[in-house]
């Protein structure tokens, strides 16, 4: 599907501003009322203000900022929950929005009445929803419970159901606010293939998150809204860099502006040490997995050790380097992250590679016995300055290895808790 319509863009602001109503001084019984002689004072609060730009058909768009900043808000005036104070917003195509957990659903009626519920709103008809209907359950996972009323739902059943219509109502613009924050593993990888699946469709994507890599290596360009305000946009990996490190000014989609340092953001890592990912004019040459006899691998046991290896030019970095490492399971969970500044306990080596490859270091993090479960991880890597307030380059999801059981008693869940029993 393409449903790019020339000249005219999918999302589109122009000097948007929200505002709402502070109460001050309220007078709560009518003999305060009587006394004080005054009526409650108010004071104004924009949630936004003077927001102008354009998401094009197609695009996967991502909004950061800090909490309370006004992404929320911004999504739900985009799907005409709220009505803008001033300026104007619109949106070209058929929308479906997943703002808030439950959003929309009746919690006195059945699973299978709010998705017809939910079908109607969105403007489809009955026949059209039922032609749906097996995809929608399936894909959430409900069968067991779709005739349940949704009062009766975890919150993970709750967001499972909502996201499973909103994706299957073929929407042209489709906006999300953090759901994928909530449901387990299994899930959060199911709607990443989906993204992914509608963002090869051209379908127009404009995600709320705070998982900055996912954000990274799903949208093409990002907006970064502080206090209400436009701070940066352009492409994702600047924009993402810049709220980092605290850097403003609108990008552009030629990058313009001053430069806050080099990333490297696409889809997850497919194995190996990484180089596919990396140029000779990367300052990081290359990442890997080292096990205890000093050998290359991308397999590690659960509870054993490893050794993280780090690779880049310092004489190309020009300053002294602080490395940064995230580990993610392949789904987008963040995991870990660590960098060798903050403990120099650390930083197992810091040494020169090799005499052929001058100015070349080489950093490793040791860690005595990997706490994480069974499963597919990958691994982030950034360079930053000393004082860890510039970022210098950054590659997100760059490499992907396995943590394979080693025989200990099974556990569920993220991590692998090294403890023992004792009974008395």
């Amino acid at each position: 599907m393409d449903g790019s319509r020339p000249g005219r863009p999918a999302v589109s602001l122009d000097g948007l501003g929200k505002k709402f109503r502070l109460t001050h001084d309220r007078n709560w019984t009518l003999k305060a009322t009587v006394l004080n002689g005054h009526r409650t004072r108010y004071e104004e609060f924009w949630a936004l203000r003077d927001l102008t730009l354009d998401v094009d058909h197609g695009d996967t768009f991502g909004i950061i900022g800090g909490n309370g900043s006004g992404k929320s808000t911004l999504l739900k005036v985009l799907a005409g929950i709220l009505s803008p104070d001033e300026g104007r917003a619109s949106v070209d195509g058929r929308l479906s929005a997943l703002l808030e957990l439950g959003a929309g659903f009746h919690p006195e009626l059945t699973g299978r009445e709010n998705v017809y519920l939910n079908g109607a709103i969105l403007g489809f008809t009955s026949r059209e929803i039922r032609r749906r209907f097996d995809d929608i359950v399936g894909f959430a996972e409900l069968d067991r419970f779709i005739d349940e009323p949704v009062r009766n739902y975890s919150s993970g059943m709750y967001v499972r159901l909502g996201f499973s219509v909103a994706i299957h109502v073929e929407p042209e613009v489709l906006l999300v606010d953090e759901v994928l924050a909530v449901g387990d593993l299994s899930f959060q990888k199911r709607c990443l293939e989906r993204f992914a699946r509608l963002k090869a469709e051209g379908r127009t994507i404009v995600v709320v998150s705070h998982d900055l890599d996912m954000v990274g290596w799903l949208c093409d360009r990002t907006a970064w809204i502080q206090n209400g305000e436009l701070r940066a946009v352009g492409p994702s990996a600047e924009v993402i860099d810049r709220f980092a490190t605290g850097a403003e000014g609108i990008i552009g989609d030629a990058g313009a502006g001053p430069s806050v340092g080099r990333a490297t953001v696409g889809g997850p890592a497919v194995g190996g040490s990484g180089l596919e990912r990396l140029s000779p004019d990367d300052l990081v040459r290359s990442v890997g997995l080292v096990d205890p006899n000093g050998h290359p691998t991308d397999v590690v046991g659960s509870g054993r050790p490893v050794r993280f290896r780090v690779r880049y030019d310092a004489d190309a970095a020009g300053e002294p380097v602080t490395v940064a490492l995230g580990l993610y399971r392949a789904d987008g969970t963040h995991v870990a992250s660590i960098n060798s500044g903050a403990t120099t306990r650390g930083v197992a080596r810091v040494l020169p590679a090799d005499d052929a490859e001058p100015g070349i270091v080489e950093v490793d993090y040791a860690v005595p016995t990997l706490p994480v479960q069974p499963g597919t991880y990958e691994l982030s890597v950034a360079l930053h300055d000393a004082s860890m307030r510039k970022v210098l380059e950054r590659h997100t999801h760059l490499l992907r290895f396995e943590v394979e059981p080693t025989g200990v008693d099974p556990q569920n869940g993220l991590v692998a808790l090294n403890g023992t029993w004792e009974a008395r």
